[in-house]
């Protein structure tokens, strides 16, 4: 359990530096992952279309921020 806890507040800590700055970042339409605006295709799903727009950034943050991850990172398969 407290490990859920500490995930779920690392979740919030990113989702707020991002939430600050949603300019900086964009949501990709494939796996709704959020990245860094120069990112040209997506690391988690490796999608080439994005929604820039800050509204559907902060929105985004503020879902992931509230549930447990769900998909797989790069780090899950090594």
């Amino acid at each position: 359990m407290a490990q859920e806890n500490a995930h779920l507040d690392e979740r919030a800590r990113k989702a707020a530096k991002i939430i600050a700055q949603p300019g900086d970042y964009k949501v990709c339409e494939g796996c709704e992952s959020i990245v860094r605006v120069p990112a040209v295709t997506c690391p988690n799903c490796h999608g080439y279309r994005f929604d820039d727009d800050s509204d559907a950034v902060v929105a985004q943050a503020k879902l992931l921020a509230s549930r447990e991850q769900r998909s797989v990172v790069e780090e899950d398969l090594m």
